[in-house]
């Protein structure tokens, strides 16, 4: 989840200031706090006042109910690469005080006296998407990810009811609009379905829109928090799945994971046995990479899909597209309809996330490990652990 802030304005209505920070280059005029007058309860959560101040127990207020709200107690949250930069301030608009995440399970305690397909007890999940303008073509089509006024996140979003931020999943209770929660199917294990919310989501809308499946050859760039779940979703779509990685260790992670060949991408060799032979590449390395190095795996009318962030541009050799009629695209998350398919899915074929279930009090040193690298493949919190 990429987000960036780009306005500072209050609006004001009977002595109510909201202060709204605006997203990203496409937030628009209909983009607007609304005007209601709410009651709110504070809750505990884990947050941070600054980019260069470790995660505490913090008060934060949660709005009362709705008529289509739910309100969920929070069991477990997954920690992703962009809660990273976001608390770290590496998009250079961060705004404080913060609390992260955006793979949020829970089970619900309230709902609103218009709620209807959501009942108290019921498991359901929030990712990253919890409010669009509902009038887009991109909204009316379900692809709310590309709403043309911009989504409001789960976290670090301009809060169209409160004014200031949207507070995450670090924290004891979430409130929703139903239209954005999800019903969570039975996992065998409900903490490792967490990191779906976003990873999931991330890997299965690409690999469904270019027909990866029956008959196609798959390749998955990049073993972490990403590619290990794209590795078990393209398997179960019935793909010949072959993972590139520059470490010996995950060449051997991979075949674990399902893959039915895994190629350390520094053996020339083995590279050229794939020259022309992939109908499709997931890219989800977000260092700096050559992807012409793996256009030209790609066979007549491929396509290189990136769904990696990397820093900075990256280059790609015009003859490597040319010839061949190859693509090279990219892909964000998915929308509300797309990710309840992918949760659905998911279930039936048994697939979570490899992780690390940690206490919240653990959070700062998980978080100091991921920027090393340092999971297999996912951390996620529980939330049981968070002090009352």
């Amino acid at each position: 989840m990429n987000q960036a802030f780009v306005l500072d304005f209050a609006y004001e209505s009977d002595d109510i200031i909201y202060h709204h920070l605006s997203f990203g280059l496409a937030i628009s005029s209909n983009s607007k706090v609304r005007d209601i007058r709410m009651n709110t309860k504070l809750v505990k959560a884990y947050g941070t006042e600054a980019s260069d101040k470790p995660l505490k127990l913090i008060e934060i207020k949660r709005r009362d109910l709705l008529q289509h709200d739910i309100e969920m107690e929070i069991l477990y949250c997954g920690i992703c690469h962009s809660d990273l930069h976001q608390i770290k301030n590496d998009f250079g608009m961060s705004a404080y005080p913060m609390v992260p995440g955006h793979e949020i399970v829970g089970k619900i305690t309230r709902i609103g006296n218009q709620v209807t397909d959501f009942k108290v007890g019921d498991f359901v999940a929030v990712g990253c998407i919890v409010d669009s303008c509902h009038e887009c073509e991109n909204c009316k089509e379900g692809e709310e990810q590309f709403c043309n006024s911009f989504p409001t996140f789960s976290f670090n979003s301009p809060d169209k009811y409160l004014g200031g931020m949207t507070f995450g999943g670090f924290s004891q209770t979430y409130v929703c609009e139903d239209k954005y929660v999800l019903h969570m199917p039975e996992f065998k294990d409900l903490a490792a379905a967490a990191p779906l919310l976003c990873a999931g989501i991330t890997v299965y809308s690409p690999l469904k829109h270019w027909g990866a499946g029956i008959g196609k050859k798959v390749g998955i760039l990049g073993i972490g928090g990403l590619g290990h779940v794209a590795i078990k979703i393209a398997k179960a779509m019935g793909a010949e799945v072959i993972v590139f990685t520059t470490s010996t260790a995950k060449v051997r992670d991979a075949k674990r994971l399902g893959a039915d060949h895994a190629i350390l991408s520094s053996d020339e060799g083995q590279m050229k046995t794939y020259a022309g032979q992939l109908h499709f590449i997931i890219d989800t390395v977000s260092a700096q990479h050559d992807v012409n190095t793996y256009l030209n795996l790609l066979r007549r009318d491929g396509s290189l899909v990136l769904v990696g962030l990397p820093p900075k541009p990256l280059e790609v050799g015009a003859f490597n597209v040319v010839m061949g009629r190859k693509s090279f695209s990219g892909s964000n998350i998915g929308g509300i309809r797309e990710t309840q398919e992918m949760l659905d899915f998911c279930a039936k074929h048994n697939i979570t996330a490899d992780i690390e279930l940690i206490k919240v009090k653990d959070v700062n040193e998980a978080f100091e490990r991921l920027e090393k690298g340092d999971v297999k493949y996912r951390f996620v919190i529980d939330m049981a652990s968070l002090p009352k």
